[in-house]
């Protein structure tokens, strides 16, 4: 057996460990506190981490700084998904108390659909490789789109799963506990809950379509785009906890991302020519516009305070 064959083993023998214990044993409904949330951020972070040691000491450099890179991208991308779940629960007026619920199977099915989208878009620029040029214009497209297009509208009675589900199934008006479907005269129905995790479930597919075409342009080795995708992804409804209540606070932080995603549109457009970007460039690139646009998010919050106090 391989190496990369014993490390997918770990990989997958970790995930699920770490899945019962995050997912599966919280099962009563419950609000996350703050400290909660930071506590399991720095869990996911920490064995992100740890992985990614191994997968420098079994794999070599490279692939570290590869999954590295891909984690980054993915996990600072994620944060702009976050913006969108706050949107969903607010529209739904889904309480605290039976948002994790949402966001457990959200990922889950995320776990899943990212498999599918990262195997078949592999393949798909193994047979067409003129593809990562589309995949690069999208990406500079997107960014551009991001920086300059004004603040998300969610319309979810516009999208195609809500209006199926409205069409076919009798939907509650209102939330019955953290139940997703009730019987109600013999007849089952779905609640507000179940609209809201398809819509999560939603945002995640259209996410991916954005961030999977960052991750290939760092490398298209299934296991580290996987893999860091994977971490990346877990640790996701710890992060939105943490951040959900100061997410006003990042107000330039998605012109940051909209750089990232638009210099690895430009690095996927340069991957055949001899300008290729390495990718502890890309990754000093990337860290270096997350921050600063943390940085002046940060600073012109207490600005804004301040003014507002004097």
């Amino acid at each position: 057996m391989s190496i990369q064959a014993d490390m997918w083993l770990a990989f997958g023998a970790l995930v699920i460990i770490m899945l019962f214990i995050d997912l599966g044993l919280s099962r009563k409904s419950h609000e996350i506190s703050f400290r909660e949330a930071l506590t399991w951020t720095v869990v996911w972070i920490s064995l992100a981490m740890i992985f990614n040691f191994g997968v420098y000491h079994y794999l070599g450099r490279t692939k570290a700084l590869e999954f590295f890179t891909g984690y980054v991208i993915e996990k600072s991308l994620s944060v702009d998904n976050l913006f969108v779940f706050i949107m969903i629960f607010s529209y739904f007026n889904i309480p605290r108390l039976y948002q994790p619920k949402i966001l457990k199977w959200g990922i889950i099915g995320a776990l899943v659909l990212r498999a599918v989208f990262i195997f078949a878009g592999i393949e798909l620029l193994a047979a067409f490789h003129w593809m990562i040029y589309i995949f690069g214009g999208i990406l500079i497209v997107t960014g551009i789109k991001m920086a300059f297009g004004g603040e998300e509208k969610l319309e979810p009675e516009k999208n195609l799963l809500v209006k199926l589900v409205r069409r076919y199934v009798p939907i509650t008006k209102r939330l019955h506990g953290n139940r997703f479907f009730i019987n109600r005269r013999g007849v089952r129905a779905t609640t507000p809950l179940f609209l809201a995790l398809l819509l999560v479930e939603w945002s995640d597919v259209i996410f991916a379509l954005d961030s999977l075409p960052a991750v290939f342009a760092v490398t298209r080795d299934p296991f580290i785009v996987y893999t860091s995708n994977v971490f990346a992804i877990l640790g996701l409804r710890a992060l939105f906890f943490l951040l959900s209540r100061v997410m006003g606070m990042f107000t330039y932080l998605k012109l940051g991302i909209s750089f990232v995603l638009a210099f690895v549109g430009v690095k996927m457009l340069l991957a055949d020519t001899r300008f290729e970007i390495p990718v502890q460039f890309s990754l000093g690139v990337i860290f270096g516009a997350l921050l600063i646009s943390i940085t002046i998010s940060i600073l012109m919050d207490k600005r804004g305070g301040k003014s507002g106090q004097e």
